[in-house]
């Protein structure tokens, strides 16, 4: 009788971390090297902030105007709340007449969840790597979407808590349009001064004088 309540108590313990074993709940696409990052960053997310990251990169043939977040349902019992979920769908039907397809859905668990991140940033960060034009072949693009993505979304919710994460991938667009941003910047100030501030610095100057 005592084992059998060992065995149980162990169990409880136990259960908890084996439902945060994994953060690709279906993998039809990824190669161990993806994978293995994508475990990194959800275990460092998940120990910094308390919250599940999971990965879903299916290669089903979704068919136009399908409901992603009721197909992520399937996998409740095998999440932990709070999560947020990013599904990787390139053979989903976006329109039958124009034949394009590739879905991507950032499903969370909740309003308060889904707070932390822009879902327009971590989609860009995932869609544009599909769509560049390179020598990448088209299951690299996948897996380096779903990565780029992934780390996005962690990183987010990450400074969205004061945190900064080790295993993350920077963001090469995000990275070149902070430097555009500080370039115009300085545009702008060299432009107000030479046209604004100097001239009213002079006229102050030589009013003094």
């Amino acid at each position: 009788m005592i084992k059998v309540q060992v065995r149980y108590v162990l169990l409880a313990l136990l259960l908890p971390l084996l439902l945060n074993a994994t953060h690709i709940l279906k993998d039809n696409l990824l190669k161990p090297e993806a994978s293995k990052l994508i475990e990194q960053m959800g275990d460092e997310l998940f120990s910094k902030t308390g919250i599940n990251g999971y990965v879903v990169a299916t290669n089903e043939n979704f068919p136009q105007g399908a409901n992603l977040v009721a197909y992520s349902k399937k996998y409740e019992f095998n999440i932990s709340k709070p999560y947020v979920m990013l599904i990787f769908a390139p053979n989903a039907i976006i329109t039958k007449e124009s034949g394009q397809k590739g879905r991507v859905a950032i499903i969370p668990s909740s309003k308060d969840i889904a707070s932390l991140y822009s879902k327009s940033d971590v989609m860009d960060a995932t869609i544009d790597v599909v769509a560049a034009k390179d020598d990448n072949t088209k299951e690299d693009k996948f897996n380096i979407g779903i990565v780029q993505g992934f780390s996005e979304l962690a990183d987010q919710i990450a400074s969205s808590k004061n945190m900064k994460l080790k295993t993350t991938i920077p963001n090469d667009t995000r990275t070149m349009i902070g430097y555009v941003k500080i370039l115009v910047f300085i545009g702008a100030f060299f432009v107000l001064w030479i046209f604004i501030l100097r001239p009213l610095w002079m006229r102050i100057k030589n009013g003094k004088q």
